[in-house]
């Protein structure tokens, strides 16, 4: 079966409409831009059969407007929706109670497998049509457009691989495969998902179907240990939580959410990546059963230098207060 037609079953299947890639659409862009680019060649040429130019008006004003705001809905629907299934799994049983009572989302503890399976399934068939579509792209352009838009589209934060919540995701499946589920069932989609370490530096990966595979290292370039207390800033580089505040400028008591706009991630040291910044809750229950010894330690050491922050922030907040 041709990808488009699997692709077109799978969106036709949800129970809700969800945000899609209109791959259909994209591919009839490309097949007239290439018709209406022949006839005009065969009117100067007969024997000139090269696609159309570089810089193509049908292509470029409609395609990849298009594509761009297919991929900002898709992620938007993704992120929103993997937030709330999180959400639930790391309620108290109370809260729990109260989220399911609201009826974001029905069910029991199967339930958010489910979700969790379906919500990964939707991202990375939307991965694979974006790829698929782009290089379609570049092979009638003879050209690297699609990959120089992959590329801006990644700077933009639209590269749903590239999401937090997609890490959230992975950290989620392999907590409840280790805990409550022991499912002999689990569909091959999660069999390569694992944490691995390579000497002492531990990494997320998931080897995914059409050769789509993901790995994140867990390696903080600042401290250059294991992140501890995890937080993924907007350009998707992935911090300890304190490092991540030192880095900003700001106390722990203030938070990420103080941090300037002009201050940058220092990988890449792009601007404004602090106040949209995730914590990672899900990596960090993993991590910590993991790593059990150096996330006691993480922890002792780190509540000596918190403490010592509040301290400084409350003494400045009484100066102030005082006149001092």
């Amino acid at each position: 079966m041709k990808f488009c037609k699997k692709y077109q079953e799978y969106m036709q299947g949800q129970e809700k409409k969800l945000p899609g890639v209109g791959f259909k659409q994209l591919k009839k862009i490309l097949k007239n831009c290439r018709r209406d680019f022949h006839t005009q060649s065969q009117s100067h040429n007969p024997l000139d059969t090269q696609p159309c130019p570089h810089q193509c008006p049908v292509c470029d004003g409609t395609f990849f407007p298009s594509l761009f705001n297919e991929m900002s809905a898709v992620v938007g629907c993704f992120n929103e929706r993997a937030q709330k299934l999180l959400e639930i799994h790391l309620a108290s049983g109370l809260g729990k109670c109260f989220i399911w009572f609201k009826g974001k989302l029905k069910g029991t503890h199967v339930a958010l497998v489910q979700e969790g399976r379906d919500l990964v399934n939707y991202a990375l068939i939307n991965a694979i049509a974006i790829r698929k579509i782009l290089k379609k792209y570049d092979k009638i352009h003879y050209s690297k457009q699609g990959q120089v838009f992959k590329s801006q589209a990644q700077s933009m934060h639209i590269e749903i691989l590239q999401s937090p919540w997609l890490c959230e995701l992975m950290a989620f499946h392999i907590n409840l495969r280790e805990t409550k589920v022991n499912s002999s069932k689990a569909p091959a989609l999660f069999e390569g998902c694992s944490l691995k370490f390579n000497d002492g530096k531990p990494s997320l990966s998931c080897e995914l179907f059409d050769s789509v595979k993901i790995d994140i290292d867990l390696t903080c370039s600042i401290c250059l240990d294991t992140v501890f207390d995890p937080v993924s800033l907007t350009c998707g580089h992935i911090f300890c939580y304190m490092c991540a505040c030192s880095a900003a400028s700001v106390t722990i008591v203030d938070g990420l959410k103080a941090a300037e706009p002009k201050e940058k991630c220092p990988l890449c040291r792009e601007a404004g990546v602090y106040e949209g910044a995730v914590h990672l809750e899900e990596l960090s229950i993993l991590l910590s059963r993991s790593c059990h010894e150096y996330w006691v330690e993480r922890i002792r050491t780190e509540k000596v230098e918190r403490v010592r922050q509040a301290k400084e922030h409350w003494e400045s907040q009484c100066r102030t207060f005082m006149g001092v």
